[in-house]
């Protein structure tokens, strides 16, 4: 009887080997659409996040985040629209990140006058760009510096808590550094102080 027994269960498990085979690519299908589908975004605070561009499909996890403003800061990709009942409002900031095209100083200040008014009125702000690694912490640290964060601070805290992002990049933060000052010389009212822009 023993024997008996012994020869059934290989053969289950070699009838069952073939099914789970087959079910390998299906799960693997599965997993890589749920990926596509997550939005690779962080909390930098508690008003401010920094991540990749969103799709139509994200935009009700936006809203449920309490997002008000998406800032865009992709050249080669305007905002999709948002069709939802109250929808979420869009500043496309068209940039390149290239040390050759500069991110300009009033695109980030543009976008920070806006976020710190969003913010101000209890909404969150995201911030993106292709991979959420120079154009939008470059705008994250402008944010983070408008509301009053050192620019040493402002890059440091992102690059603790977003892996992906490389604000100390020579080219990205001279051009987070040149901000601060500007944005500064603008808050004392010092507004025509040359070569600043």
């Amino acid at each position: 009887m023993q024997f008996a027994g012994a020869l059934k269960r290989p053969q289950i498990a070699s009838s069952l080997c073939p099914i789970l085979y087959s079910l390998i690519p299906f799960v693997l299908r599965l997993y890589l659409v749920s990926l596509k589908d997550m939005l690779d975004h962080t909390e930098i605070t508690r008003w401010l996040y920094i991540g990749t561009t969103p799709q139509p499909g994200h935009y009700p996890m936006l809203h449920a985040l309490g997002v008000g403003l998406v800032i865009n800061m992709r050249f080669e990709r305007r905002p999709l629209p948002d069709h939802d009942g109250l929808p979420i409002k869009f500043l496309w900031l068209p940039t390149f990140d290239s040390p050759l095209i500069p991110i300009p100083i009033r695109a980030l200040e543009r976008g920070a006058q806006e976020a710190v008014q969003t913010i101000e009125a209890g909404e969150r702000v995201y911030v993106h760009c292709a991979a959420g690694r120079h154009r939008g912490v470059a705008m994250g640290s402008a944010i983070l510096i408008a509301r009053g964060y050192t620019p040493e601070d402002a890059m440091d805290l992102i690059k603790s808590l977003r892996g992906v992002a490389d604000p100390h990049i020579w080219y990205i933060r001279r051009r987070i550094l040149r901000f601060a000052q500007v944005w500064d010389h603008r808050q004392r009212g010092v507004d025509a102080v040359e070569g600043l822009s």
